[in-house]
């Protein structure tokens, strides 16, 4: 099945743009008929390609009508300044720009999916970009409410009910309503973008020990056991968070459901540092994301690891071939 995959650059004076060269130049070796489109500034490509010592074949277009197979498309940016290790305007700019490029693209569907690049939000703040992250943007522009910040890995997948907020804030946050809709939203993720034929899904409880029955909390009586309740089936919980993991209760489970950023993303990334993958549930579009950040103290070193990208380009593939086959 023909693909057309773009890949932004992300924060370009971080490890962006390293880890999207020594990807392509794996992907290339094997003869598909995939395309792959970089969304980069031609100076940053440049300056990485001879950074690396990479050979691949590559070329630059004007219309993304003129992509080919088994060679790397760049859809040039405008020339940039680098300053590798540091966040800046500059480079925030650049990075909102590849992504509102890409998104532009998928939205007239030219392209099936995007690998995006990590991102700062140091830079994007630099900039006046007021969004805390990549996904908030691409459902802000897809005027999308209803989405999910979901986590890919062979060893467990996670979401979140609520996202970049504070801890201070999570609790009013919550509402029967919100956290209904996250499972919906996961189910639906499950079953047609990763083929799960009836996922079980565990929802985990915000409070220490799930609340102790309302002795520690009220959430869990109030908020998530009736969220639970409108499930007939496949959805259990909530669950004591810490002895969840300890347990290894997740290996009986497709999906887990956290409340806040933190309680699912510290065990996550234990497990996955090197190849999870970020990916936003419930958008029109597909997008997926290498889970760590821009890595500014080993940016321009030539030694960043870029597996997790290899992992978010094969959860892109692996999504839009299910798409397209309930398309058919």
């Amino acid at each position: 099945m023909k693909n057309k995959f773009l890949f932004t650059c992300g924060d370009i004076n971080g490890i962006g743009p390293e880890i999207s060269l020594k990807l392509f130049n794996q992907l290339l070796k094997k003869k598909t008929s995939d395309h792959y489109i970089f969304l980069c500034p031609l100076n940053v490509f440049e300056y990485y390609l001879k950074l690396l010592n990479l050979k691949f074949s590559y070329q630059v277009i004007s219309e993304i009508t003129e992509t080919k197979s088994n060679i790397l498309n760049i859809l040039p940016m405008p020339d940039t300044h680098l300053k590798i290790g540091v966040p800046t305007k500059i480079s925030g700019k650049t990075a909102y720009h590849s992504l509102i490029i890409s998104l532009n693209l998928l939205k007239l569907k030219l392209a099936d999916a995007v690998i995006t690049a990590p991102v700062s939000k140091h830079s994007f703040e630099l900039a006046g970009i007021n969004f805390p992250g990549q996904t908030e943007i691409l459902a802000s522009e897809c005027k999308t409410k209803n989405f999910l910040m979901m986590f890919l890995s062979k060893k467990m997948i996670a979401a979140l009910a609520t996202i970049h907020i504070p801890i201070k804030d999570v609790s009013k946050s919550l509402s029967v309503k919100l956290i209904r809709t996250k499972i919906n939203i996961l189910l639906g993720a499950l079953e047609n973008d990763l083929s799960i034929k009836r996922p079980q899904i565990a929802i985990l409880g915000l409070n220490p020990h799930a609340g102790e029955q309302g002795r520690i909390g009220k959430e869990e009586t109030k908020l998530i056991s009736p969220s639970i309740k409108y499930f007939e089936k496949n959805v259990y919980g909530p669950f004591v968070p810490d002895a969840f993991f300890a347990n290894h209760l997740y290996k009986k489970f497709d999906a887990v459901l956290g409340m806040y950023h933190d309680q699912v993303l510290i065990p996550f990334k234990m497990m996955n540092f090197n190849n999870g993958v970020n990916y936003t549930a419930g958008l029109p579009i597909i997008r997926t994301s290498p889970d760590h950040g821009t890595a500014f103290d080993i940016a321009g070193k030539g030694i960043a690891d870029f597996s997790s990208l290899l992992s978010a380009f094969n959860y892109a593939k692996i999504i839009s071939n299910n798409r397209k086959k309930i398309e058919r």
